[in-house]
């Protein structure tokens, strides 16, 4: 029977996720909080692994906010058109790379605040910056952690800052980064969104979603 009050699923959930992903990191490919800032800007509606496949170009070719700031915006598209809406992410790069230059001194800032001014920068965003770059702890609501936190019982919301508040307030701060990556990793291999492996999921005697995926008749 799965636990009622949303905390005690919660923290049933944290220790069973801590147990199957041990160690957990994004996995963008990045050597600096600037790289991380713009593949996470790149994943938007893009796989990670297709992400890792253009950064290692763009940034051999551009690798300061200068560089962005300077390169012909048509460059930038060529660069990252693989992504998807690579007009839109271009723009938004270049932009956010002259923001960096002229109230940061070029450099990535530390707080949630000043990141999400950024252009192109959202919530998501920020946070996967600073809990992967600076260590802050931030929940990271993708359509993994929304959808997941959702049948599990965690939020009643869809909105992803409220999801982000609900979870916040069920998770340990220390816990808010991995556990949100933990969910990713959970989503992607377990949880998915038209059929998850519900007969053979860890977390199946917490989870009250009513619409699981049946045992194969034998």
């Amino acid at each position: 029977m799965a636990p009622r009050k949303p905390a005690a699923r919660a923290r049933a959930v944290l220790g069973i996720l801590n147990a199957l992903y041990p160690r957990v990191r994004p996995p963008l490919i990045y050597r600096n909080p600037f790289e991380l800032l713009l593949a996470t800007i790149l994943s938007a509606q893009c796989t990670d692994n297709q992400v890792n496949r253009v950064t290692p170009g763009l940034f051999k070719r551009l690798r300061s906010p200068r560089d962005f700031v300077a390169a012909p915006l048509s460059e930038i598209e060529n660069l990252v058109r693989p992504t998807g809406f690579y007009r839109n992410k271009a723009r938004n790069i270049k932009a956010c790379c002259q923001a960096l230059i002229e109230h940061h001194g070029g450099r990535v800032p530390r707080t949630l605040e000043e990141l999400v001014a950024l252009p192109g920068v959202g919530r998501k965003t920020a946070n996967v910056v600073l809990g992967a770059a600076f260590g802050t702890p931030g929940v990271v609501v993708d359509t993994h952690v929304k959808r997941i936190s959702g049948r599990l019982g965690l939020t009643p919301h869809t909105d992803p800052q409220k999801i982000e508040l609900d979870l916040m307030a069920v998770i340990p701060e220390p816990e808010w980064s991995d556990f949100s990556l933990r969910l990713i990793f959970f989503g992607r291999a377990t949880c998915s969104a038209r059929k998850p492996k519900c007969p053979d999921c860890a977390l199946l005697h917490l989870c009250p979603y009513p619409h699981k995926t049946p045992a194969a008749s034998t």
